[in-house]
């Protein structure tokens, strides 16, 4: 209870102290909208195969970040927040078994299924569907680190964010770029 026998819930709300707060919150939030938000589908996109579950996780995402910007203290650049955030959500989502197909291991990536039509496909389709499917098959904590660095993140950064260290991240990295190698060496068609 507070004073006067209010507890916090019922306590009215002094403006002059709390707009200032929710007035930042809020330009941080379109800050980091405006310079993220693509990254924040793509990676919901990558981590949800379902486009509504995705879609759903992409708004868990936008309000876990909205949340978290009350209490951004600005000890990191805001768009390692905004990763960070979308990291933990993503690897939330992940544990919960949202997703229905299970990832497989870095050696175990030469038996993935062959694409859906890659005859059909031409050129540059064709070879990003087969590197999007390679990466989706991924175990997830390697493939939030592959999708870190497709959207132009250095090691340091991604370890930032996942909780890895720099040089752990760059092996992690050189042992998927070698299996992207390997498998398109190959001329193997999945």
């Amino acid at each position: 209870m507070t004073k006067g026998g209010m507890d916090a819930m019922t306590a009215p709300i002094d403006a002059d102290t709390d707009a200032a707060p929710v007035a930042e919150q809020e330009r941080l939030y379109q800050q980091a909208i405006a310079a993220h938000a693509p990254a924040i589908a793509r990676l919901a996109h990558a981590v949800e195969r379902n486009p509504d579950r995705a879609r759903d996780l992409e708004q868990d995402i936008h309000l876990a970040l909205w949340r978290g910007l009350s209490g951004f203290a600005g000890r990191s650049a805001l768009s390692t927040f905004v990763y960070r955030v979308a990291h933990n959500i993503a690897a939330s989502h992940a544990a919960r078994g949202a997703r229905a197909a299970k990832g497989v291991a870095l050696e175990d990536i030469a038996d993935l299924p062959a694409a859906d039509d890659p005859e059909g496909a031409a050129g540059t389709a064709q070879l990003l569907a087969r590197i999007h499917a390679l990466i989706a098959a991924l175990r997830q904590p390697d493939r939030i680190v592959m999708l870190l660095h497709l959207e132009g993140l250095e090691a340091a950064a991604i370890g930032e964010i996942t909780g890895l260290s720099a040089n752990h991240v760059g092996v992690k990295l050189h042992r998927i770029r070698t299996m992207l190698a390997r498998h398109f060496a190959s001329g193997d068609p999945r």
